[in-house]
């Protein structure tokens, strides 16, 4: 890329550190100087990788009411939101993509490369997780579903602005293609394998959940396994399915609500196991436990078939419900695995493979379209 060339970054929202925003702290340490663009920021969210010195320019869904809490709640302005960015003076844009950010609208000399997450899941494929009647009731199940369903239209139409879409796992790469009718390469993100590291301690009796407490995560199942089991389970994450999901716990289930990294660690080396009930795009967590030195038992759709290996870095399940995954659970609890052994082979998702992949992936995208 030459001297000069202007970098943009855009993310769908900055407000928590989360496994999207993982992958943007390593564009913003490839692109120090790419400004941010976003729908909503929340400061301090995100940490100073990302925030420290950087420009942040935010939507106007940043300034409607309780934006930072309940911005999902503005979905159906996001379009207007993020196309509504001024673009002009900008020779490459890169987007990390879940809901929104890959509609951003480039001038016709811009490079526009989209590290996708997911295409938009609610509006896709898992609308009744998030808006199904029993959780919004039927009166607003009704008004949401052609609201969703224009904006999958949308999502799909907009597809174009996209020069070259990069998925994080086969799986998504798979989404795309249905959804979009695109191809895209497959860049695993990165997993801090220098900081994950094993312990030298034996890992306790516990589970260990951490993830964003959302419907589609179906923590539930892991709760109702560990009730069956009678099995410690921590809890670690925030969001807004928390209140109905503590409300279905029992005395052995702890919340531990947001925990930093250097906790977060430790949770890892000292849990039994991981559990990871939802199917996940690509499902960062079980490669910073195997970097850890521990196993998960994980639903067998999504990227994690990408990430552990049945018997050998973990169990996959076959059935999404709590028996089949407390059957997975108890068995797991007596089998003893290799902690340097499974950091061996969380090894192949490192930072640095991730910086070196992109890097070509942006040269070759460069050099077929054009110099900028």
């Amino acid at each position: 890329m030459r001297e000069g060339t202007r970098v943009v970054l855009v993310h769908d929202w900055l407000t928590g550190l989360r496994g999207g925003e993982k992958v943007l702290a390593r564009f913003c340490r490839m692109f120090p100087d790419a400004p941010i663009l976003t729908l909503v920021h929340v400061r301090g969210s995100v940490g100073p990788s990302v925030e420290d010195g950087r420009r942040i320019r935010s939507s106007i869904v940043q300034w409607l009411p309780s934006a930072a809490r309940n911005y999902r709640h503005y979905l159906p302005l996001f379009p207007a939101a993020i196309e509504g960015f001024d673009l002009d003076d900008v020779d490459v844009v890169i987007s990390t993509s879940t809901c929104a950010a890959k509609a951003v609208v480039p001038t016709g000399r811009a490079l526009h490369i989209c590290y996708c997450n997911s295409p938009m899941r609610y509006a896709w494929d898992q609308f009744d997780a998030y808006f199904g009647v029993e959780r919004v009731g039927t009166v607003a199940n009704a008004v949401l579903r052609p609201v969703l369903a224009a904006l999958a239209r949308w999502d799909r139409d907009t597809a174009h602005r996209v020069h070259h879409f990069v998925a994080n796992s086969r799986y998504i790469a798979g989404r795309i293609g249905r959804y979009y009718n695109r191809r895209a390469s497959v860049l695993h993100p990165p997993v801090a394998t220098d900081f994950f590291t094993p312990g030298d301690t034996p890992p306790g009796s516990y589970f260990l959940v951490v993830s964003a407490l959302v419907p589609y995560k179906r923590i539930d199942i892991a709760i109702g396994a560990a009730r069956q089991l009678g099995a410690s389970l921590k809890v670690v994450g925030t969001g807004p399915d928390e209140a109905r999901l503590r409300s279905t716990a029992g005395p052995t289930v702890q919340f531990l609500g947001g925990v930093d990294d250097s906790q977060l660690r430790d949770l890892y080396r000292g849990a039994r196991a991981i559990v990871l009930p939802a199917e996940e795009d690509f499902g960062i967590v079980p490669v910073e436990a195997m970097a850890c030195g521990r196993p998960t038992v994980a639903f067998n759709r999504g990227g994690a078939t990408e990430t552990i290996e049945d018997g050998v870095t973990g169990a996959l399940v076959a059935a999404q419900d709590a028996s089949a995954f407390a059957a997975a659970m108890d068995g797991i609890r007596d089998r003893t695995f290799n902690p340097r052994a499974l950091a061996a082979r969380a090894a192949a998702f490192s930072a640095d493979r991730f910086d070196a992949g992109f890097r070509t992936i942006l040269a070759d995208t460069l050099a077929a379209s054009g110099p900028c």
